[in-house]
């Protein structure tokens, strides 16, 4: 469904829903056309997770697979764009892959960056030095600094969803009692627009929160890899978590 021959034919708001319609419907025409539109969306949000251990034709796939949701499942009563909607259906589709078969599939590039960027890390220690920021890691690599953050979780064990989050004792909540279903339209909606926010953040601002709310890194894993102090961690992300908040209001 998607390749690099695919011709690129931009299309208004109303073409768009006339064409989500007659795809509804599994016209085809419609699902090529609405391909053919949003091919360099697709692209974008493909381009994300290149050099992520996944061949860029698998990627092609995974985001045919992530769109074609996005086609089925687009409700007009949303009140959002049809491409708002299809970026996280498309980069869930891969996160999935990702998440799931990461163990099996790390390629081996991946894997030896892990290892260096480990071994860079302990000879600082060595040397009496302070770790380096996750930004001097990225910048002695030559890669941004979601590679390096990658790499080293892909070479983590794997962790049960009922293992403990904070402590071991009793009471400590279990991974699944932290997971939220968004089960119906205004929470996916609100979604949304939370992600657009995100967005629109500066890049340290939305490194941090990426780093805490989607990496399950602590304060002190962040003020270590950004090379500050927790306490500025802290303030930080309560600062910008306030600012989310007024704008979802």
């Amino acid at each position: 469904m998607l390749g690099d021959n695919v011709q690129f034919t931009p299309l208004s708001q109303e073409e768009t829903l006339e064409l989500l319609r007659r795809a509804k419907n599994n016209d085809e025409d419609a699902k090529n056309k609405l391909v053919a539109g949003n091919f360099p969306l697709i692209k974008a949000v493909l381009k994300r997770y290149q050099h992520k251990g996944v061949e860029y034709d698998d990627l092609y796939q995974l985001g045919s697979v992530g769109f074609l949701k996005a086609i089925a499942n687009f409700d007009e009563k949303f009140g959002v764009k049809f491409s708002t909607y299809a970026v996280p259906m498309i980069a869930g589709e891969i996160k999935r892959f990702l998440r799931d078969d990461g163990l099996i599939k790390v390629s081996r590039a991946t894997k030896a960056l892990a290892i260096n960027v480990r071994a860079y890390i302990d000879e600082y220690k060595k040397e009496g030095k302070k770790a380096p920021s996750l930004d001097d890691i990225a910048r002695h690599f030559d890669v941004d600094s979601e590679t390096i953050v990658f790499a080293l979780d892909s070479a983590k064990e794997t962790v049960s969803i009922y293992e403990k989050t904070d402590d071991k004792s009793e009471n400590s909540p279990n991974l699944i009692d932290k997971i939220i279903l968004y089960d119906n339209n205004e929470q996916m909606l609100d979604l949304f627009v939370l992600k657009t926010e995100i967005e629109k953040l500066a890049p340290r601002d939305k490194q941090i929160l990426i780093l805490r709310y989607y990496r399950g890194k602590t304060q002190a894993e962040v003020a270590e890899m950004l090379g500050v102090s927790q306490v500025q961690v802290s303030r930080l992300e309560s600062k910008i978590i306030e600012v989310l908040r007024k704008k979802m209001k």
